[in-house]
């Protein structure tokens, strides 16, 4: 743990030191439960912890300095990483340290504009008008009714806030695991406020946190292994701020926001520019110092591309044995991220190869939502 996870670290030595403790796990004869043993097991378990989360933290801070990123990176990592035991085992998620880090409120309040206007229209909410007296008040439950993960919960106490109810207790965190039954937020107030805000406020937080939910199990698919689970573009036009967050809740990571973040050179755009080479010199001289990253479908494209100075390398459509294969060749030069034709069930076989990350569309485009009810309860 010294030599390999300690102040000074590198990708490579807390990987090294994350296959040491793994290898540790296994004796070849029965070990009788002692004090010494436990202690041994208590060890080995908060030294596996540890390493994961220096393994999983791409940036450098406080005192702990990553050698490979050694910039410390507030966009992406001004957060905790918390690691449960369960009885399944160890268990990572990232949390930010607040609800809504990394979203502008501005854009969550953009989206509830939007959405209340598109269900409310001009007549309002005609049935809660018409049945409920005005002044009636009430008590209600937002509860989940499987388990899952939450996230979204800033973005439906705006639309609670914006319809005028403003006595609200959160009982649960975006990230967090929740069972069904378990209760997410209390919300009082006029009964046909709350009801009116019903309908989008369950929208916005059944879809993200269906996002989160769908993340969570692919990071716990390749748990233990350092590569990361991140998303594409592949959102819904005018919620991908918050579908991003949705995806970081679960413990995921984001790639490119928008198409100006970074270069992603395509087969299409090698194509268009005459050459890979010619694509790359075109990028730098309208865009220099802006990250270059390419996509290949072959081997034999690697090398080239890394001759041509690529950060970030997408294999896509690669076997597991080509993608093995891969990151021998590139020993380190560039990152690397697996997609396409991915499952949970391979997740874990890609994942051992030791690319960087393992990208995954669906998590936005086909994330099936996560059950959440609003139980009124008293009046």
């Amino acid at each position: 743990m010294s030599r390999g996870a300690g102040v000074l670290r590198s990708r490579k030595t807390v990987a090294e030191t994350g296959a040491a403790l793994r290898d540790a796990r296994w004796t070849p004869v029965a070990v009788q439960p002692c004090v010494e043993s436990w202690e041994t097991t208590n060890l080995l378990t908060v030294a596996t912890v540890l390493v994961a989360a220096a393994h999983a933290r791409l940036e450098t801070r406080g005192s702990h300095w990553r050698e490979d990123f050694p910039d410390r990176d507030d966009e992406n990592w001004l957060g905790h990483l918390d690691i449960t035991l369960t009885r399944e085992g160890l268990h990572m998620t990232y949390t930010p340290h607040d609800e809504i880090e990394g979203l502008d409120p501005d854009v969550v309040e953009e989206v509830v504009t939007r959405a209340l206007a598109e269900d409310l229209q001009e007549a309002g909410d005609v049935t809660s008008l018409a049945t409920i007296p005005e002044g009636q008040q009430a008590v209600a439950d937002v509860v989940a009714r499987t388990d899952g993960v939450v996230a979204g919960l800033a973005a439906a106490e705006a639309v609670f806030r914006r319809l005028g109810v403003t006595k609200i207790d959160k009982r649960a965190k975006d990230g967090e695991r929740v069972k069904a039954g378990d209760v997410l937020m209390t919300v009082s107030g006029s009964t046909r406020s709350l009801l009116t805000a019903e309908r989008t406020a369950l929208n916005l937080l059944t879809h993200l946190s269906g996002i989160a939910t769908l993340t969570a199990r692919w990071v716990e698919a390749v748990e233990g292994t350092g590569t990361r689970v991140r998303d594409s573009r592949k959102t819904l036009p005018g919620l991908r701020a918050l579908e991003k967050y949705a995806v970081r809740a679960g413990g995921g990571v984001n790639h490119r926001m928008s198409l100006s973040d970074a270069a992603l050179i395509k087969d299409n755009h090698v194509v268009a520019a005459g050459g890979v080479a010619e694509a790359f010199r075109k990028v730098r001289d309208m865009y220099p110092g802006l990250p270059i990253e390419v996509e290949v479908d072959r081997i034999d494209q690697i090398e080239p591309v890394l001759a041509e100075g690529a950060e970030e390398i997408l294999l896509d459509n690669f076997t597991v044995e080509e993608l093995a294969e891969a990151v021998r060749l590139v020993g380190g030069r560039a990152r690397l991220e697996s997609s396409g034709g991915l499952t949970l069930e391979s997740a874990r076989d890609v994942a051992d190869t030791g690319v960087d990350y393992v990208a995954v569309g669906a998590l936005t485009h086909s994330a099936p939502a996560l059950d959440i009810a609003l139980d009124l309860r008293g009046i």
